[in-house]
């Protein structure tokens, strides 16, 4: 059996596993296992020589301490009430404007997501508060629960993002070059979803009616009660990016600071830390077990050759980069249909990873192909956040807003898919855009 074929028979199977709603983690560890054997010649030594040092092998790795202490970071601004400090900033400039409630929670999203990493989290988190505020305010059902669905799709985007740290793990990358390559598309997401709320009122006014005018001295105190969460983004981002700190050290004290800002501003008691600690407990391992699961299944593809022999028949088959490219994204579309950003990270990177590598793009090096690829896959694997059948972003935002029908919430973030992929279409042709940054301070 070729190395294709046994990958091809691989995937397969774990399809039909995910079928039958076994657990991602699980499913891709059964695989992996299965495959491993099969392929080392029906023996169990090899596979029992493995599986006692897969674990610490990959939870050994030091980069990987990050993860909990982002999440944990976002617990702490959840549970302490930092995210209504940010909603209340943003709107207190914006809300007066047609559309401003709802730019100010696209707004509050953005900035959520410097602290967080996960956009479930955002989506949820900002729904709760950004949501009494635009049906109080008249907002229509699609436009206000569109905006939040698609603006929690920042909390990936803008870095820190976990995802782009599991991609980091995989391809050996740097985190901080990859955090820095984010912030552009990040900033003209957040920009784009604006343009689309100004837009869709333009059109139809009564979707997004005006609010009052804040006073300077209210806009000066919501300046004020958000200061330390500003002040939290700075250090953790400027320390990464300077140099100073490595990730690890930086959401270290990002999470520290944010649990005492949660303290402090009186909105975090006992019950909130335990909350947290919980939480990220909870979020920590199955993010973990997934690993697990997927280092298994990379261990058995790459012993079938499957990822090597596949790069050279693309290589062998003339095709276009870009065709390749588009080809790639188009499968990650197709994948956000059945499964969540994270599994289709772990699943696809090692495969698709050598193939991107083996072409040229633009005449670029190894290490920019590497980070412009890993943005141009978080975005995409962010579109599988709110598109049909699954979206997990919208049915979090639906759940929350009772009153308005599951079809609604899907029309709303529409005109925010195709803002998305204007966005894709622009960094595809144009790879500078995630890479000017990177270059300006790492050279």
């Amino acid at each position: 059996m070729s190395g294709i074929a046994a990958g091809g028979l691989i995937f397969a199977c774990l399809m039909g596993l995910l079928v039958l709603r076994v657990p991602i983690g699980i499913a891709m560890f059964t695989m992996g296992a299965a495959g491993y054997y099969y392929l080392t010649g029906g023996e169990a030594l090899p596979i029992l020589n493995y599986l006692k040092n897969l674990a610490y092998a990959r939870l050994s790795n030091y980069d990987i301490v990050v993860i909990p202490l982002f999440l944990l970071m976002g617990q702490f601004a959840t549970h302490g009430g930092l995210s209504a400090a940010l909603f209340r900033f943003v709107e207190a400039f914006m809300g007066h404007l047609k559309g401003g409630v709802a730019m100010a929670s696209i707004g509050a999203c953005a900035g959520f997501g410097a602290i967080c990493g996960s956009s479930l989290a955002t989506a949820a988190t900002m729904g709760q508060v950004a949501l009494p505020e635009l049906k109080r305010f008249g907002y229509s059902g699609s436009l206000a629960t569109g905006a939040l669905a698609a603006g929690g799709t920042l909390g990936i985007m803008i870095p820190p993002s976990v995802p782009l740290v599991i991609y980091a793990i995989l391809t050996q990358e740097s985190i901080g070059k990859l955090f820095m390559a984010a912030v552009l598309p990040g900033i003209i997401a957040m920009l784009g979803y604006m343009l689309v709320i100004k837009i869709i009122v333009t059109l139809n006014p009564a979707a997004g009616p005006a609010g009052p005018r804040s006073s300077w001295a209210k806009r000066l105190k919501a300046l004020l009660q958000v200061a330390p969460v500003l002040l939290v983004f700075v250090v953790v981002i400027v320390g990464i990016y300077g140099g100073w700190a490595n990730p690890t050290e930086a959401a270290a004290i990002g999470a520290a600071a944010c649990g005492v800002l949660a303290v402090v501003s009186g909105g975090m008691r006992t019950r909130g830390l335990i909350d947290s600690a919980l939480g990220t407990a909870q979020a920590t391992a199955m993010i973990f077990l997934v690993l697990l699961g997927a280092d298994m299944l990379n261990t058995a593809l790459a012993l079938s050759q499957m990822p090597v022999e596949l790069a050279a028949w693309v290589q062998a088959s003339q095709l276009s980069p870009m065709v390749v490219m588009v080809a790639i994204l188009l499968i990650y579309i197709f994948l956000g249909c059945v499964m969540d950003s994270l599994a289709m990270i772990l699943l696809t990177i090692p495969i698709f990873y050598p193939v991107v590598m083996g072409l040229d793009f633009f005449g670029m090096t190894d290490s920019d192909k590497s980070i412009w690829f890993g943005i141009l896959a978080l975005m995409v694997v962010e579109i599988g956040l709110v598109h049909p059948p699954v979206g997990m972003n919208v049915f979090i935002i639906n759940r929350l807003a009772r009153d308005v029908p599951l079809v609604e919430t899907f029309k709303g973030v529409m005109p925010f898919l195709l803002s998305d992929f204007i966005r894709i279409g622009v960094l595809l042709f144009f790879p500078s855009i995630a890479l000017v940054l990177v270059h300006t301070f790492h050279g």
